[in-house]
């Protein structure tokens, strides 16, 4: 099947956790359609969150604005139920209307520790993870989701992590805490579908493959111009792919007028690839999850986690 090239002009959009990473690539994607996205997160120009690194929201604001969207940028700490009301309440007041929302808030590079045993690993930290990247997506929804209900088309709903439903499933992930909050997020898609399709609406997990974060691009050394270099030290990163990937990912859900079919499913931007008919940046389709499976030992994945 073509990729749907509906234009989202007149969709209004809520990308949590859009600073960097995913969530920009899938705000200025969503923008590049012509949606008018809100943008949210804790770093700003005027205070670094504890990242502390150069993204900020109003640049991605900017960015989706630039790419023939309208970008508006929010400050929110989704861990904050009265921020997260303040938002849609202000979403509601200035469009009367939520037609997607992207639950990407995760904020857990610096606090999971690499095979890391439930006793060993730090609990603040560990116990910080999961509420940044479970506690924040059930507030959001709670407060989002009539908003996004009240629409004529009932909305979408995506909650991005990290693995497939069928990888993950028989594969310890990093740690207890990290293995825990991703498998969280996959079954609240499926949760999230069993109360959104009887009422019109459609809820999916969505997971990039392995993605050129800015962070993974400081791993490595490079920019997204000359990301292939990284190749000589490790040839697997062959598979990776842009945020602009799942971000087109996005962007083709959100325009197809039978969403509803992936209710409450599992899915990466390699396999909607292959449905829609988008590619990368670069003109190349990765899929790295079936590479992962299908290609490599699936005993020894090479794990691409925890660079969202």
């Amino acid at each position: 099947m073509a990729e749907t090239h509906r234009s989202l002009e007149g969709t209004v959009a809520l990308v949590a956790g859009a600073t960097r990473g995913a969530g920009r690539g899938i705000a200025v994607e969503l923008g590049a359609r012509g949606a008018t996205v809100y943008v949210t997160g804790r770093s700003t120009r005027g205070r670094r969150s504890e990242y502390d690194r150069p993204e900020t929201i109003e640049e991605t604001a900017e960015l989706v604005t630039a790419a023939g969207g309208q970008g508006i940028a929010v400050v929110a700490d989704h861990l904050v139920p009265a921020q997260v009301e303040a938002l849609v309440g202000r979403i509601d007041a200035e469009q009367g209307r939520l037609d997607v929302l992207v639950n990407d808030i995760w904020g857990g590079e610096l606090l999971f520790e690499w095979e890391s045993t439930v006793w060993e690993h730090d609990l603040d930290k560990g116990l910080r993870l999961m509420r940044l990247a479970v506690e924040t997506h059930a507030i959001t929804s709670h407060y989002a989701l009539p908003l996004l209900l009240r629409g004529p088309g009932g909305g979408l709903v995506v909650e991005m992590t990290d693995g497939t439903a069928e990888y993950n499933a028989s594969r310890y992930r990093v740690s207890f805490f990290y293995d825990i909050a991703k498998s969280a997020v996959l079954r609240m898609a499926f949760a999230l579908g069993h109360e959104l399709g009887p009422r019109g609406a459609t809820a999916v997990a969505l997971t990039p493959g392995w993605l050129r974060s800015e962070m993974m691009l400081d791993t490595f050394g490079v920019t997204e111009a000359n990301w292939r270099d990284a190749l000589d030290k490790v040839p697997h990163f062959a598979i990776s792919e842009s945020p602009s990937y799942v971000g087109r990912a996005v962007a083709a859900l959100a325009a197809d007028p039978e969403v509803s079919r992936w209710n409450g499913q599992s899915l990466s931007s390699g396999q909607l690839a292959r449905v829609y008919g988008f590619t990368d940046l670069d003109g190349s389709r990765p899929d790295a999850w079936r590479y992962m499976v299908e290609v490599q030992d699936p005993d020894r994945p090479a794990d691409t986690t925890g660079y969202r």
